[in-house]
């Protein structure tokens, strides 16, 4: 006989990230502001340790699916069946959190609809919710929200190691990766703004430190401390100006790569100029914030930044055609309005408050209340047992194995030579057990 199910007044968020190694910042941030700041009662569960047998007897006001779940490109989402099936079962209020909603449109659409999804936060701004869910899925709610914002951590480490002016040792810091062409316009905009500023700038006399390798990342706080040492940052909007609803353009480039390396312009002549600006994803990104907690003077190209930084307030504004680098790079030199351009990104961006996590988390309860569910902060937390074994101990060894990848690949290397042969055998088994299941 089945368990009762037992309702738990508030919110369970599933989220999935993996064990054993230090994780980005901008989405355990993400993560843990729910449970932090939210009057709800929230439950975390990571869906990376499999289903747990006694979720099966709880119900919930509301289900919040992060968008750790959602993986970006053609992988699986990492949500199983299990937590499929409940979650398509359950009555809760369903909230959706997405970002990188540029491709893979049409899967994400009946994702939503097939699981009765009742609200979707996305980074696209009011005008172009018709054109995309609205037109496509049956979600009643739309709301915009910023990939990231601020938390205390990321104002901590800014105040701990942020230096004045005078100590700076770089005039203009810069660190992006390329973009493949079927992002658009938009999308190649981060590595173009890097290589031109670098060519232009180079015999001015600036410190020049930009860098599109990868080799050349910088994460935790050797991100923080390359901010702390630049006057300056190049900076972009954060999205693309391709969003391919029906999945044309990547299928044109992955055709065309079979037969040698393509350019933007090759698919600009076919599917991209059909797509590319009509519906663009720009906003901002942790960067922004953090160059502003920092108190790095911002030099971007010109954008919206979904209102929150104003050119001219919060940043230089450079065109994209780079016409008025030369007065950009004049306005730059003098101390007085780096100081001014950056005074007032630090006060408008950090110290007000306005885009904080806890700002964002009461915006969320408002948006639970709206729904008319109220919260009971009091509620004790349930305890979710039951997980399948054999799947945690998976979820710690690939997280092992992740970690010692990023720290000592040559050990990582060993050990999946030495296990390779293993690997065959389950590999077969598992191909067997499709065949004839």
């Amino acid at each position: 006989m089945p368990n009762p199910i037992k309702h738990t007044n508030g919110v369970l968020l599933l989220y999935n990230r993996p064990a054993l190694f230090p994780d980005a910042a901008t989405i355990t941030d993400h993560i843990d502001s729910f449970g932090r700041y939210s009057r709800f009662a929230v439950t975390k569960l990571n869906t990376g340790g499999g289903f747990p047998a006694d979720l099966r007897s709880l119900s919930f006001d509301a289900i919040v699916l992060h968008y750790s779940l959602f993986a970006s490109g053609p992988h699986p989402y990492l949500i199983d069946e299990g937590f499929r099936e409940w979650a398509r079962d359950s009555d809760a209020y369903k909230v959706a959190f997405f970002q990188d909603e540029h491709e893979y449109c049409a899967r994400r659409f009946a994702f939503l609809d097939e699981h009765g999804v009742d609200c979707v936060y996305t980074c696209f701004g009011a005008s172009a919710y018709e054109v995309t869910y609205g037109s496509h899925t049956k979600v009643s709610r739309l709301v915009s929200y910023q990939p990231a914002y601020v938390s205390p951590d990321m104002v901590a480490a800014a105040d701990r190691l942020r230096k004045p002016d005078a100590e700076r040792s770089i005039d203009v810091g810069y660190r992006t990766r390329p973009t493949p062409p079927y992002f658009g316009r938009g999308g190649i905009e981060k590595t173009e703004i890097g290589r031109v500023f670098a060519e232009r700038a180079a015999a001015t006399g600036l410190r020049l430190d930009i860098s599109a390798r990868e080799e050349d990342r910088l994460y935790g706080d050797a991100w923080y401390e390359f901010l702390a040492s630049c006057r300056g940052q190049l900076g972009t909007e954060s999205g693309v100006s391709c969003v391919d609803l029906e999945d044309e353009v990547r299928e044109e480039y992955l055709r065309l790569s079979e037969e040698g390396p393509v350019s933007i312009e090759d698919l600009e002549r076919g599917s991209l100029g059909k797509w590319d600006g009509r519906v663009e994803l720009r906003t901002t990104s942790s960067r922004h914030f953090e160059a502003a907690a920092m108190g790095t003077c911002q030099v971007m190209f010109e954008g919206r930044y979904a209102g929150v930084l104003e050119a001219g307030r919060h940043y230089l504004s450079l065109r994209k055609d780079f016409s008025n680098i030369d007065d950009v790079i004049q306005r730059f030199r003098d101390p007085a309005v780096r100081a001014e351009i950056a005074g007032n990104a630090r006060r408008d961006l950090i110290d007000s408050g306005a885009y904080s996590y806890e700002r964002f988390v009461e915006r969320f309860d408002a948006v639970l209340g709206d729904a008319g569910l109220e919260p009971d902060p009091g509620l004790p937390l349930p305890a979710i047992k039951g997980r399948p074994p054999l799947v945690v101990l998976s979820r710690y060894a690939s997280g092992a194995m992740f970690w010692l990848s990023r720290k000592h690949p040559r050990i990582e290397r060993a050990i999946m030579r030495t296990l390779e042969p293993v690997l065959k055998v389950m590999r077969r088994r598992g191909r067997l057990r499709e065949l004839q299941g």
